[in-house]
């Protein structure tokens, strides 16, 4: 008799990584051959593109399959000669010029052999036929996405290599959906070592998880990040809901109610969405213009959430016509102050079906906490209307290479008005002087906070201030640690110069000494 032989293994999830990896890097590799692309931040949205069209048509074959056993009605979002296997699909399919004529051309031969709209136009004109919801969000959100995208390979050829080895990922895989999730927030974070000062959007991944986990969105809350990015925040709130999904009717309040964002740049709004697709939201709901844009006193009951999550732009500036939405005595041209004020108007007034506050974790900026003038006045309704339970001091380096700002993590909620402020200062490492790229903060680095947020006491790190003391010192939330050494680079500019010049004067009376015992020596 022939011997049995075992059935093979399931490949593990390691090999997946690497075969999907490798798939990944041979794409990239190509796309390096073209003349079009100037580096990975002109690769990475080409291989977003064709991999969120490979995707939407994976979804959709799936869909169609589901409602046919149901015997229920199937609208595409996308539809034939522009679905991904009618014109990407097969290995022999078109390319070269009549590749590139198909995708970037206004009317053109399309795979069929009919004239009409190539496929970006059509993808830019996609429109809701009023027939089913979810078609119709997902067309608003293609339409969306690719009127901010635009194809650079110049070489049909290559671009047709390109398409050949995504045609490898199946989406429709839930281990390799996770893997190639995982590869693709790499992928993100090459992008943003790549583009520099382009790359703000992008909060630390430790940082993220830190404010997800101590913040604890239920399912049953609403979540926004009204600052989205590449939806890191979103992603995060996401997995940690849907740990929480236990029924169908679970699954569907997450995928259809739970998860908001907004992202006005067509870039970070394109990864966004494709981000959200790869960990598993079926029709992501991300606004893609800019959240400042509502008038604060028309933002009713109906547009508030019940947790936010989010990391606003530091440094930047807003036009005259958003700063007039906002009260007159708190217009400013500070993005991160006019998105605090944004924040606190956009929180539920009322407990959520959770039966907890609503509530907000921020990233801000060290000046937000020593600011004066309108920024001392937003603190004071903060403090006043808001309970500001926790300041969190992060260590200098945090967001280092990409900003040497020294920040702070802001967490408040609805339960009233502030009686006493925590305050914890995150420490970095034994040993360690600083962050770097390829030495960045880790989220178990946060272990010893996570402990003591639910029980509470003063420590070396953590310290409490009255409300009261904060609003009679004009609403200055920079306060350093009663316990600890002075560190000068959490001082306000002005202190900072003082302090400094303090330091040298007072070295410099010492010299002066020195030199006097010296010159009296025989």
């Amino acid at each position: 008799m022939p011997r049995k032989t075992k059935a093979p293994l399931a490949p593990t999830p390691q090999t997946t990584a690497q075969s999907l990896g490798s798939l990944l890097k041979s794409a990239r590799d190509i796309m390096r051959k073209d003349k079009g692309l100037n580096g990975d931040v002109d690769r990475l949205p080409m291989l977003t593109w064709i991999m969120f069209l490979k995707f939407l048509d994976d979804l959709e074959i799936q869909r169609e399959q589901e409602a046919g056993l149901a015997t229920k009605r199937f609208v595409a979002a996308i539809e034939a000669p522009y679905r991904w296997r009618d014109w990407a699909g097969r290995a022999d399919g078109i390319t070269g010029d009549e590749l590139l004529a198909f995708v970037n051309q206004e009317e053109c031969t399309r795979p069929d052999g009919s004239r009409g709209a190539g496929l970006f136009r059509y993808l830019r004109t996609l429109t809701g036929s009023g027939v089913t919801g979810v078609a119709d969000a997902r067309r608003e959100v293609i339409a969306t996405v690719f009127r901010g995208v635009q194809n650079r390979m110049v070489s049909g050829y290559l671009l047709r290599d390109v398409i050949n080895k995504l045609n490898g990922i199946h989406f429709t895989s839930s281990d390799e959906l996770h893997t190639l999730g995982a590869l693709y927030e790499s992928m993100l974070r090459e992008m943003r070592d790549a583009a520099g000062d382009s790359g703000e959007f992008y909060t630390p991944r430790a940082v993220v998880r830190l404010m997800v986990t101590v913040s604890d969105p239920r399912l049953g809350e609403t979540l926004l990040d009204p600052a989205a990015g590449t939806g890191g925040f979103l992603v995060e709130a996401y997995k940690h809901l849907h740990e929480q999904v236990k029924t169908i009717a679970d699954r569907t309040l997450l995928q259809e109610r739970s998860v908001f964002g907004a992202e006005p740049k067509p870039l970070p709004y394109l990864l966004c969405q494709m981000n959200l697709l790869l960990h598993g939201l079926d029709s992501p709901q991300i606004d893609p213009g800019n959240s400042l844009r509502f008038k604060l006193s028309d933002i009713g009951e109906k547009d508030r959430v019940d947790v936010i999550l989010t990391n606003p732009p530091f440094g930047g500036e807003e036009e005259k016509g958003i700063q007039g939405n906002f009260p007159e005595d708190k217009q400013t041209a500070e993005t991160a102050l006019l998105f605090l004020q944004l924040i606190m108007r956009r929180l539920h007034r009322q407990p959520t079906a959770a039966g907890r506050p609503a509530r907000a974790a921020v990233v801000v900026p060290n000046g937000t906490l020593f600011g004066d003038g309108v920024c001392a006045r937003i603190k004071a309704e903060l403090l006043k209307e808001f309970n500001l339970h926790t300041v969190v001091r992060l260590p200098n380096g945090v967001f280092a290479p990409y900003t040497s700002i020294p920040t702070n993590l802001l967490f408040f909620d609805r339960s009233g008005p502030t009686r006493e402020v925590w305050y914890y200062e995150q420490a970095l490492p034994a040993g360690r002087k600083n962050y770097t790229k390829t030495a960045p903060v880790q989220f178990e680095e946060f272990a010893d906070l996570i402990a003591w947020w639910g029980q509470r006491a003063e420590t070396e790190r953590a310290w409490k201030v009255p409300a009261a003391e904060l609003l009679a010192n004009g609403g200055n939330l920079d306060r350093k640690n009663p316990r600890a050494k002075e560190d000068i680079t959490h001082l306000p500019p002005e202190q900072l110069a003082a302090s400094i010049l303090e330091k040298e004067q007072r070295i410099a009376a010492i010299m002066g000494r020195i030199r006097e015992l010296l010159e009296k020596k025989p």
